[in-house]
């Protein structure tokens, strides 16, 4: 096994299924009906006991995500209660936002409340991405990830493979996330809805740990690279295999709007595996 040491993080949907945007890979969008729960705000009270859950089952990071384009002042004062809430119950818990499109102004705000990180997926190339979605632009992604850097922020950013992009596609878009230089990046696999537009993920179960390893190759060793959405659906019973290929993270319990595996047999399987979970954030 090449990576002994790997890392957990987990994801806490503090706002479900309310975005206006058309993005054809996201079940949240109201455009697209899918079946799933929607709410505006999750109680702070329930957010702060997922995030001692997340905790318990040795994450050492947990994202706050929201449904939408991006921030306003109303959604970074939400956000803002919320991180000061878990910063005085948990001060050592990596903290990250994942709002949206960004100004250089709420970001910074962000920071001053205790957010560590903040991630925003390019998602595709930037040639692929009108293909994808048509409410904002790549462009508008690519500068939310350099305002994040600027305020001080830890940039998470990362994309989708299996959305019918070319291989020139996905060698662009890591191309781009390298020149951001983040310091970790998430690997989805599209999981389909019937709902959505997209109706299957093109990607075979090979070709998705052959573009962890590429990512991995194209990003360098210093980057966390973690394998989050569509892990399951996508590699199944080879899914633990990602860290043959050079990830070094995965999200572990539920996503945004699908369920992930029981973290207690998740934390058993890894443990049988000889993992060793770290509770050190790579600097």
């Amino acid at each position: 096994m090449k990576n002994k040491q790997i890392y957990l993080c987990a994801i806490c949907n503090v706002q479900s299924g309310t975005c206006n945007e058309d993005c054809k890979f996201c079940t949240q969008s109201v455009k697209y009906k899918a079946n799933i729960q929607r709410y505006k705000e999750k109680p702070i009270e329930d957010i702060l006991k997922e995030a001692y859950i997340a905790v318990s089952n040795k994450a050492i990071g947990y994202c706050l995500v929201t449904a939408g384009a991006g921030l306003d002042d109303k959604k970074v004062q939400f956000i803002s209660t919320i991180a000061k809430a878990i910063k005085k119950e948990l001060p050592d818990l990596n903290l990250i936002a994942c709002n949206g499109i960004a100004s250089l102004d709420h970001l910074k705000e962000l920071k001053k409340a205790g957010i560590n990180s903040y991630n925003h997926n390019l998602e595709s190339s930037k040639e692929f991405y009108s293909s994808i979605c048509t409410t904002h632009s790549w462009e508008d992604r690519y500068q939310t990830c350099l305002n994040i850097k600027s305020a001080g922020l830890n940039l998470c950013s990362g994309g989708i493979f299996g959305m019918g992009e070319t291989q020139e596609d996905r060698v662009s878009m890591l191309k781009s996330i390298k020149e951001l230089n983040p310091q970790s990046m998430p690997i989805n696999f599209f999981h389909p809805n019937e709902a959505l537009p997209l109706t299957k993920n093109s990607l075979s179960k090979q070709e998705a740990l052959d573009l962890v390893k590429l990512s991995r190759e194209t990003l360098g060793e210093d980057i966390m690279l973690m394998v989050a959405g569509g892990r399951e659906s996508t590699l199944k019973e080879d899914q633990y295999k990602v860290f043959e290929y050079g990830a070094n993270s995965i999200v572990i319990g539920n996503y945004l709007t699908t369920s992930g595996k029981i973290a207690s047999k998740e934390l058993e399987d890894l443990e049988n595996l000889g993992f060793d979970i770290s509770f050190q954030c790579i600097k």
